[in-house]
């Protein structure tokens, strides 16, 4: 890791009231001294000050903080700038700091000191990005659960676990049955069983906190001149989906994103489907297919006048995602007609029955995701490692006895598992047979 004095602008770009500029770096009191125009500064008060250029010019009035090494967010001494949020004025300063022999930082290069100074492992910067991309309330809470050391703490216990076991696998070959606890065995097999059980349960957690982080998606889908893109329209409060009496109209997946109870629901318009020789609509058709395939819920959507003779056949197409079947153009019929089993009538002519399929909308995605998620924030990294995890854990529960192969595949869990931390050594095998086993006699 370089140790050149690095900037960037930790703020929202554009115009604001106050924009925020961060300064990474060693021994960096004396540039605080120089900004402050003082001898002497207090760790973590604020300053106020007139910040100027290298001629001595007025930049901009501002609060400046100094964070001492290793007291802040990089381990490293930390300047931080709270100037006014004009793009003239962050510029200007940009160029003063750039004059000083500093440099802008590279994406994400303030965690990576974090994360190479201790202050932070990677499943903490893993939670930290997924805050930063948060838009819902459910998202921010599942995030800042991460960030703040919990999915840590849950890895950091698997693995020395792993290790520990790996190490009483190894001395059973090379120490005498009276040096071991008793049953030991017997006990490694059953602790390795129940962290295998407790991975497997995490990873089936993976579902909900895709969706939770990426969004829950739902797809509209039915034949043509249902009514889809107006229904679209209605639910996401914009004209977004072009809407025609012509058949096909829909050509492309048109998605938009919504907010339901803090979940956020990425909404997909799609090709209605139907045979045709049209090649640009046979693509949007083909599209429509993939989406189905990735949504977590699907409106089927129907009118009074194409409605199946059983719902259960036509919508045992879709797949395994749950389906809500809606009928558009209830205006069209009287209520009475209204008794199609198990079904949503709507009609986004008039507004009528959308609220209600709103409801059924949110009951589904409570009934799915409430109280399913892993206690983990699971990305597609980190499932892989804690895949590779599940897989070695379950080799040393069949290894039939053979302790050597049964500590190496608890040890290579153990190494899967401390990818995710981003701290692996060699040595700690070692150290866990020596110091945690207390077998040097």
């Amino acid at each position: 890791m370089n140790n050149d004095t690095i900037f960037a602008l930790s703020s929202g770009h554009g115009k604001s009231g106050v924009a925020v500029i961060r300064i990474s770096g060693d021994n960096l009191i004396g540039i605080f001294h120089k900004f402050t125009g003082r001898k002497t500064a207090t760790p973590r008060h604020a300053y106020f000050a007139n910040l100027n250029d290298e001629n001595g010019d007025l930049i901009d009035q501002c609060l400046l903080l100094f964070f001492n090494a290793p007291n802040s967010f990089t381990g490293t001494d930390v300047i931080e700038i709270q100037s006014h949020g004009a793009p003239a004025v962050i510029n200007k300063i940009f160029d003063y700091l750039t004059n000083l022999g500093m440099r802008m930082a590279t994406p994400g290069e303030f965690s990576r000191r974090a994360f190479y100074n201790n202050k932070m492992d990677l499943a903490d910067v893993d939670g930290l990005a997924s805050l930063l991309d948060a838009q819902t309330d459910v998202q921010r809470r599942h995030a800042l659960k991460s960030m703040l050391g919990q999915d840590s703490k849950i890895y950091d216990t698997w693995r020395k676990q792993m290790l520990e076991i790996s190490a009483f696998a190894s001395a059973i070959l090379d120490y005498a049955p009276d040096d071991l606890p008793a049953n030991i065995g017997e006990t490694i097999t059953e602790r390795t069983r129940n962290l295998w059980q407790e991975i497997t349960t995490a990873l089936n957690g993976y579902k909900t906190s895709r969706a939770i982080r990426g969004g829950i998606n739902v797809a509209l889908m039915g034949e043509t001149n249902v009514g889809k893109s107006s229904i679209f329209n209605y639910l996401v409060g914009s004209n977004r989906a072009i809407v025609s009496d012509i058949a096909g109209t829909t050509r492309d997946v048109v998605s938009a994103t919504m907010d339901i109870d803090g979940f956020m629901v990425n909404l997909s318009d799609t090709a209605g489907i139907r045979e045709t020789d049209d090649e640009i609509e046979n693509i949007g058709i083909e599209r429509t297919k993939s989406e189905i395939e990735s949504a977590d819920i699907v409106l089927h959507v129907y009118t009074p006048q194409n409605l199946p003779q059983d719902i259960m056949i036509s919508d045992s197409r879709i797949g395994p995602n749950p389906v809500i079947t809606v009928v558009n153009k209830s205006d069209t019929i009287s209520s009475d007609e209204q008794d199609y089993y198990n079904a949503t009538y709507v009609s986004a002519k008039t507004g009528d029955g959308m609220p209600d399929l709103l409801d059924v909308l949110r009951a589904k995605i409570h009934e799915m995701f409430d109280n399913t998620e892993s206690n983990l924030t699971i990305n597609a990294r980190t499932k892989s490692l804690l895949e590779t995890a599940q897989k070695e854990l379950y080799s040393a529960l069949k290894s039939n006895g053979n302790y050597d192969i049964f500590a190496e595949h608890t040890r290579h869990a153990g190494d899967a598992i401390g990818k995710i931390l981003g701290t692996i050594t060699a040595t700690e095998i070692l150290d866990m047979t020596f110091g945690q086993l207390c077998l040097g006699k």
